[in-house]
């Protein structure tokens, strides 16, 4: 049996096409081709449980093989197999593809969701690494001829009597000059490592050396021996495709470690398991984060139907969700022609929705059931929840209920806590609620001292998220306001209206300005002499709220006025009449020992903020010397 002719297409520039454009990465021909030996084979499992074929299963491993010399990979299964004229139905026709037939054939008489080709276009992969493919192919079918098929990579074939003994189907790429890379044990391992993880069917490569037990010898110590065993490179059932029910905590800690080991144990997980409206299975992971965002993206992978397909998924895994790890496979999120990457659809919408729906319902499970170890998780578990609460209306609707707050001191409160905590006490003279805030507990400690000297409550907002989250919380709470400890001092941080009265005459207070002002010598900073409690420093520098908060974001990563970056920074001065040391500045007898008295209070305030440094430290320093030996 010989025969030749042309392959039916429409365009004699499809190789080109295929060759250069289809897939962007030229190692996507190993995926392609050991997915539709694994179709092949699931396929024939299909027809055996309908009856349809009565033979031996046997050994359905799908085997990938190299020879160096020759420069040939080979692909072989013993699956379904295809006779000459399937050949050159399914082959030579391109994009006829024998899965989506093989679907509707069987739609209603078993799982077509195992069936992993669609587009027919898979197989064409090859030729992007080789000058030359053969099939070589025998049919399940009782008294089917093997087939050999072979074409160069143009629109020409041949067809003819294969020698192929057993049922299935062997592909055989002659490898390019350009390819000669993939002729390579630790290559090929490397890219089924990646694509081909978790297929269905075992994919064996070759053999590999593994220690075995071997006796023990006389003083009864165990001895090894090296073996030779099949190298299976994937696992055929994961831990996504099993019930939950049937699964135990360990059970996901493994399959964690499966994936990603190096990683610290996550802190708990989700597992996915819907069939309507869509089919969805996976396991979302919530990792120990650490503080820089970027590096924990990019760790979830998709798959559909057990085939690799990406690790960016943004549009199906919402964007504050892609600090999760783990999988999620589904046959309903559309993929281009080439499996390699998503395209817009009204199931990838559906699929995020439910996936932040899912997260929430876990959460706030968590929460109920345990608010200890909640808080205790908080410091890892709040950053998703504050960017959800960013990022994502329906899900701050949610998490209202479950976020948290924390205090200076280590206390948690939910909004409604909190509220309750602080409205006695902290409502300013237009009744607003005031929230008092600390980026830097250690740093602040002196104003944190000053605000709890009047009982007020300082939460502690000190994340990666929380220059942003802080705007969020003044827009969705009603009548609140939130300022940073050291925006004011802190009778203004939460203005009730109260009078203090000055020791000093308004002609001292000036005088006080005056001197203050000629030995700060900043055009940047901004003196007033004030009325404070004579406890209160001497002296207080501050950056107003405002420019506090939009330096903070724009130091975070965006999301305030870019410009506040390059403006010098705009401080505050206020001067305690009340204090004696101010006092006994307007009391020196000498001009110079004012300001070198002023000067001094002021370096004090800069330096309780961690703002002294270079020549100005040395100077205080040496300054303070001067001042103890007089």
């Amino acid at each position: 049996m010989q025969e030749k002719g042309n392959i039916s297409i429409h365009t004699e520039n499809i190789f080109p096409i295929i060759k250069k454009f289809l897939y962007s990465d030229h190692e996507i021909f190993l995926r392609e081709l050991v997915s539709n030996a694994v179709d092949a084979t699931q396929k024939l499992k299909q027809l055996s449980g309908l009856g349809e074929y009565t033979g031996e299963l046997g050994d359905l491993k799908v085997d990938v093989s190299f020879d160096e010399k020759a420069k040939t990979i080979t692909v072989s299964d013993r699956g379904i197999g295809m006779t000459a004229e399937e050949i050159k139905k399914y082959i030579n026709q391109i994009a006829f593809s024998g899965a989506t037939e093989f679907v509707e054939k069987y739609k209603d008489k078993g799982d077509e969701q195992q069936i992993i080709g669609h587009f027919g276009l898979g197989f064409y992969s090859a030729f992007m690494v080789a000058d030359k493919v053969e099939i070589n192919s025998l049919s399940h079918a009782e008294g089917a001829e093997p087939a050999r098929w072979i074409c160069d990579g143009s629109t020409e074939f041949e067809i003819s009597e294969g020698d192929r003994k057993e049922r299935g189907t062997d592909i055989i790429l002659h490898v390019n000059e350009e390819s000669l890379e993939f002729l390579n044990q630790g290559r090929l391992q490397g890219i089924l490592d990646k694509y081909c993880k978790f297929l269905p069917i075992e994919v064996r490569f070759g053999e590999k050396e593994v220690s075995e037990k071997d006796g023990e010898d006389k003083d009864g110590k165990p001895q090894y021996k090296t073996v030779k065993k099949d190298n299976i490179v994937n696992n055929p059932s994961p831990l996504w495709t099993k019930s939950p029910s049937d699964l135990t905590d360990e059970d996901y800690l493994a399959f964690y470690r499966e994936l990603y080991p190096m990683s610290e144990e996550p802190l708990f997980w989700i597992h996915l398991n819907v069939d309507y409206p869509f089919n969805l299975t996976g396991i979302l992971y919530f990792p120990k984060v650490k503080n820089d965002i970027e590096l924990q993206r990019n760790k979830i992978q998709l798959y559909s139907r057990q085939v690799f397909i990406t690790d960016e998924v943004k549009d199906v895994v919402p964007e504050f969700l892609m600090l999760l790890h783990g999988v999620i496979d589904s046959p309903d999120i559309p993929l281009n022609v080439s499996r390699s990457f998503l395209q817009a659809d009204s199931n990838v919408k559906k699929i995020n929705t439910y996936i932040t729906k899912k997260v929430a319902d876990k959460l706030n499970e968590l929460y109920k059931k345990d608010r200890k170890e909640y808080e205790q998780k908080w410091s890892d578990i709040g950053l998703f929840v504050k960017y959800g609460m960013l990022s994502d209306e329906k899900f701050y609707d949610k998490a209202k209920d479950f976020a948290l707050l924390e205090n200076v001191d280590g206390e948690f409160f939910n909004f409604e806590e909190y509220k309750t905590k602080t409205e006695a006490l902290q409502k300013d003279k237009d009744d607003n609620l005031v929230y008092l805030y600390s980026t830097n507990p250690a740093q602040q400690h002196a104003f944190i001292e000053s605000i709890k000297k009047k009982s007020y409550d300082v939460l502690k907002l000190d994340g990666p998220l929380d220059a942003h989250f802080i705007g969020t919380l003044e827009h969705k709470l009603e009548k609140t306001q939130l300022k940073r400890v050291d925006a004011e001092t802190v009778d203004k941080l939460i203005n009730k209206d109260e009078k203090i009265e000055s020791v000093l005459s308004d002609g001292d207070k000036e005088k006080a300005k005056e001197i203050f002002e000629k030995a700060i010598s900043d055009a940047n900073s901004t003196v007033s002499v004030e009325s404070l409690a004579s406890d209160e420093m001497p002296v207080i520098v501050t950056m107003p709220e405002f420019m506090r908060r939009m330096k903070d974001m724009q130091r975070q990563g965006g999301g305030g006025m870019m410009m506040m970056g390059d403006m010098p920074d705009q401080y505050n001065v206020s001067i305690n009449a009340n204090h004696p040391l101010v006092s006994k500045v307007l009391k020196a007898k000498k001009e110079e020992n004012k300001e070198k008295l002023a000067r001094q209070a002021y370096d004090l305030a800069l330096l309780s903020q961690g703002l002294l440094e270079g020549q100005a430290l040395t100077q205080f320093i040496n300054r303070s010397i001067e001042i103890s030996a007089e």
